[in-house]
């Protein structure tokens, strides 16, 4: 079978990362999380003390890491070293959300992104995986949710994980980073003209995942199965 590249966008809590893995792990492709590359490069930034407003350091930061997934994307390397809880942190999240606006630091990541990618099938999920990273992607999709239900499934992650979320700061937080990722100068999250828009606030996980495989047979195999 052809190389394919499954491009999966949209605002944060739509879902991208959970249903983006589960579609790799059914179609036998590389599942690549690019938000964990923009918190690693955050988490470097915070453990070194560097600014968030320095944009010519954090290029640079970008640029030197090492940043790598094993076990199916599900765990996160930074340097060698698992860094997978670590970036889920808040003040990490919150770096991140700034990290992510800056060129320099989106150019580095975005070529980083292209070589992980590179001679094989991929499921990548991101803000701008579409429209800058892949814009010839065999198959791309803008994944959306209601804000109050994006902000009650990232309320239900973190309290998961935590064991703690304050629904009201969740709900601040997401507005805060719909309007950074929407109107950032730098690869603004949008809907490609050529993708496809799936509102996900009313469907389980599996409605998801089904809708998914059935844009990705339409477009890369004509109906068909796709194989492993």
């Amino acid at each position: 079978m052809k190389r394919v590249v499954v491009a999966i966008d949209g605002p944060a809590g739509a879902g991208k990362s959970t249903v983006a893995r589960r579609l790799a792990d059914k179609l036998g492709f590389l599942y690549l999380d690019t938000g964990a590359m923009y918190r690693a490069v955050a988490l470097w930034a915070l453990r070194a003390n560097i600014d968030l407003n320095d944009m010519h350091r954090l290029e640079q930061l970008a640029l030197s890491s090492d940043i790598s997934f094993k076990d199916q994307g599900r765990r996160v390397f930074l340097n060698g070293e698992d860094v997978t809880e670590a970036i889920r942190q808040p003040r990490v999240s919150a770096a991140a959300s700034q990290v992510s606006t800056i060129p320099g630091v989106r150019r580095a990541l975005v070529q980083k992104q292209r070589e992980m990618a590179e001679g094989v099938s991929v499921v990548m999920e991101g803000r701008d995986i579409g429209s800058v990273v892949f814009p010839a992607a065999d198959v791309k999709v803008f994944l959306d949710a209601a804000p109050e239900i994006r902000a009650e499934r990232r309320a239900k992650e973190l309290q998961q994980r935590d064991g703690m979320a304050n629904s009201e700061e969740v709900s601040s937080e997401l507005r805060q980073r719909d309007e950074r990722d929407r109107n950032r100068a730098e690869a603004p999250l949008v809907q490609a003209p050529d993708a496809v828009y799936i509102d996900s606030s009313k469907l389980s996980l599996d409605e998801v995942e089904e809708v998914l495989l059935r844009v990705v047979r339409e477009r890369v195999s004509n109906g068909r199965e796709l194989s492993r």
